[in-house]
């Protein structure tokens, strides 16, 4: 039999990607999620509606269901934030632009003992996908790890160009690859 790569929860193998500060779960690769200039992550996300004791599978509720919930006292949530328990935080500009600073030069100092080959690349492209957050800035929400650690990394929350699509920005050289 084939298992169908598109059905994560009937894959062998997972793939966990953690903080390599502060060691918070961020997100699986159960989710989609494609590498955006060799430098960042995007991970899709959606709403969904959980109530108390749910366990997440990844269906989708039928519009009955989910009405019936949501009169049962259940939640609407993100499954990435839901799921991997993100924290929200909030940044003016500046502030943003001084935590950046010291993340990068943390990284980069991880780098330069575990993948110097990297160094290069990452300074470059994370300067040039810093300029785009920036002129974006509005338009994000900001998700730290489930230990709420201010040295570890910041998501990134955006929506798709059609304003409801929800999706998370990750530094990818701040991530570390577990394999499940």
């Amino acid at each position: 039999m084939t298992v169908p790569l598109h059905l994560p929860y009937l894959r062998l193998k997972m793939l966990l990607y953690e903080d390599i500060v502060t060691g918070d779960e961020m997100f699986s690769d159960a989710f989609p999620l494609k590498t955006v200039d060799d430098i960042v992550f995007e991970v899709d996300c959606a709403m969904i509606t959980v109530k108390e004791g749910d366990v997440d599978i990844g269906a989708n509720p039928s519009a009955e269901e989910a009405e019936e919930a949501l009169e049962e006292g259940a939640s609407t949530v993100n499954n990435v934030v839901h799921s991997f328990r993100l924290q929200p935080t909030s940044f003016d500009k500046k502030s943003y632009l001084s935590y950046l600073k010291g993340y990068m030069k943390e990284v980069k100092g991880k780098l330069q003992t575990t993948n110097p080959d990297r160094v290069e690349a990452f300074e470059k492209g994370a300067a040039g996908f810093a300029k785009k957050i920036v002129a974006n800035f509005k338009d994000y929400e900001f998700y730290t790890g489930e230990g709420m650690n201010p040295d570890g990394m910041v998501a990134l929350l955006n929506y798709r160009e059609d304003g409801v699509t929800p999706y998370f920005t990750f530094w990818k050289d701040g991530l570390k690859e577990i394999k499940l």
